[in-house]
């Protein structure tokens, strides 16, 4: 749409072009646009300069026209954690405008950046002209409180990527070119190597990535300017290996003396041939450190890593709740017949080993299989012991767990995992996403009382349902995308039951055997989840949509419920699929 300003203004019509395009401004009138242009700064901020710091009176809103910033927290202990990006075309403190207080982050450039400054001074002086231009400002500050309150929700937003190979046998051109069109579905996206290039000075960059949603730099196979400069240009680095080669420190040789800055994202993309090979992942990454490895197959890899990249992806959280977890098989079927891809898993409990089956990529027909052999054909806790640490052994448990998933790590699973533990040493959650896939399964199921611990290091493991039987906020935390939650917990299992204190025995078994009264398993079933039943409430909120499948007269030690759950879960998830559908739509817009 072309914006007709007034006559005769002395503004320059392309920076009132820059400023009509960014959202805080965008609905404005031609007249009152032309009465904020007038009062803004245009200034440029070098690579790593800091534009203000946390506690610092705020007094001023900037605006992004080209390159991008960075924002850090620190916690209590002093420790800073990246928060978010700015991107051109976004603001950073526009809360400032309305209450100038203390500045919450500290915000730095990440590569050469333009920005506009809006003083909180011009800001009133303006609103009594044009109170309309409050009320943007307001609705803008009050969306990005919900974005603070909700932090997991939003991306850390990455449009540049530079991808970097150990050799032409990784072939980056072609990997780029693949990774180019999946890119495609959502924004426009080009593809840059040094032969094309005509320029490289940060400026021109900057201009490249102002005409496109994505950009994507081919590094050279060796050390060189132009791969230095598509380092410090990238906001993500894609490390692109080939599994048969011999692990090397790619991205220390790719620097070469060069600082990685802090704000940026490194992803390891591991070639196979077709499937993934045991242990490779582990022995890459001990050399080339990232904060997420991938591993590529097929084309189908190719588009879950565009959906990874640009937070489009879908992660699926199993919660625990015992033989009641067998639904999330049904519900796993439900999406996959719906055709909603699942990109990366992670769950507590019995539902971290299911969604271990799901990172895998088991089909319906294996997962079915493989845990009706285990949970339901053998019964794993049936290996009573005198119950000086735990009412079973665990020997069988393990034994069973080894057997279906083997000797493999978490980083060999196809698609990304975590599970979760509670550590009695520290009483904090443990997240689990490397090391042996059995061995943190078993953690993750050590019910306290039935299960003995495991033993790690200086940690004493046990099940994660003691400190998060829903790590919904794990996930969020990983900023990949939208949240599908599962909750199968039993929150009224027990209820109805009859007291047995004044009971002989045998009446009590009798009671017992009837379900009208817990057996001890059962009690510390339930007792184990206490403490994790807030933080559950408060996961429950931050899922993209949250199941609930109806699994009434199913406890959560029946494991002869096997087929019962699962057709549950099924169900109760095919019924609400235009609903979830609909909900990850709208999140998609949203974003």
């Amino acid at each position: 749409m072309t914006i007709e300003f007034p006559p005769n203004t002395s503004i320059d019509r392309n920076a009132l072009a820059v400023l009509a395009a960014l959202p805080v401004f965008n609905d404005l009138d031609p007249g009152t646009l032309v009465a904020v242009a007038d009062q803004l700064e245009w200034f440029c901020l070098p690579s790593g300069a800091i534009l203000f710091e946390q506690g610092e009176v705020a007094d001023s809103l900037y605006a992004v026209t080209s390159g991008a910033l960075a924002a850090w927290r620190a916690d209590a202990g002093g420790q800073s954690q990246m928060i978010g990006r700015i991107q051109r075309g976004e603001t950073v403190g526009e809360g400032a405008l309305l209450s100038g207080s203390l500045r919450t982050a500290t915000v730095k450039s990440v590569r050469d950046t333009e920005l506009v400054r809006f003083s909180k001074k011009a800001f009133d002086e303006l609103v009594q002209v044009y109170p309309t231009a409050m009320l943007h400002v307001a609705r803008l500050a009050l969306l990005r409180l919900e974005q603070a309150q909700h932090a997991g929700h939003r991306r850390l937003t990455a449009r540049s990527f530079a991808v970097l190979s150990n050799g032409p046998a990784a072939d980056a051109q072609g990997f780029a070119q693949s990774l180019e069109l999946a890119l495609g579905r959502y924004g426009k996206t080009e593809l840059f190597t040094r032969d094309s290039m005509t320029q490289h000075t940060s400026a021109w960059f900057n201009k490249i990535e102002a005409r496109r949603d994505f950009v994507i730099f081919v590094a050279d196979a060796v050390t060189s300017p132009w791969t230095r400069q598509c380092i410090g240009q990238a906001d993500t680095l894609i490390l692109l290996v080939n599994a048969g080669d011999e692990p090397m420190p790619l991205l220390d040789l790719a620097l070469a003396g060069h600082e990685l800055a802090d704000s940026q994202q490194v992803e390891l993309v591991i070639q196979h041939r077709r499937l993934v090979r045991p242990g490779v992942a582990k022995r890459w990454l001990a050399h080339c450190p990232a904060s997420q490895h991938h591993h590529l197959r097929s084309v189908n890899d190719i588009h879950r890593l565009a959906r990874l990249l640009t937070g489009n992806a879908i992660g699926l959280v199993l919660g625990g709740g015992g033989a009641r977890g067998f639904a999330h098989i049904g519900v796993v079927r439900a999406l996959r017949e719906a055709g909603i891809s699942i990109d990366l898993c992670g769950g507590t409990s019995i539902g971290a080993i299911m969604a271990s089956g799901v990172a895998a990529e088991w089909t319906y027909a294996q997962l079915v299989e493989r845990y009706r052999r285990t949970f339901v054909r053998r019964n794993p806790l049936g290996d009573y012991t005198l119950p000086l640490i735990s009412l079973s052994a665990g020997r069988r448990v393990s034994r069973l767990l080894r057997g279906e998933v083997g000797d493999i790590d978490i980083e060999d699973l196809a698609l990304p995992f975590f599970c979760v533990s509670a550590d009695l040493v520290t009483s904090n959650m443990v997240v689990h996403r490397s090391g042996p896939l059995w061995k943190f399964l078993r953690a993750s199921i050590a019910i306290p009382g039935i299960l003995p611990p495991v033993f790690i290091d200086d940690q004493i493991l046990v099940d994660g349902g003691a400190a998060n039987r829903l790590p919904v906020d794990v996930m969020r935390g990983l900023g990949r995308g939208h949240v599908i939650g599962v909750d199968v917990g039993s929150e009224t299992s027990l209820a109805n039951c009859t007291d047995v204190d004044e009971l002989s025995i045998f009446a009590r078994l009798g009671l017992i055997r009837s379900g009208r009264a817990p057996n001890i398993l059962q009690l510390l079933l339930s007792a184990g989840s206490i403490s994790a039943k807030r933080v559950t409430a408060e996961n429950r909120e931050q899922s993209s949509i949250m199941l609930t499948p109806d699994l009434e007269g199913i406890d959560m030690l029946d494991w002869k419920a096997f087929d019962r759950a699962i057709e549950a879960g099924y169900r109760s998830t095919m019924e609400r699929i235009d609903e979830i559908q609909e909900a990850l739509t709208s999140e998609a817009i949203s974003k």
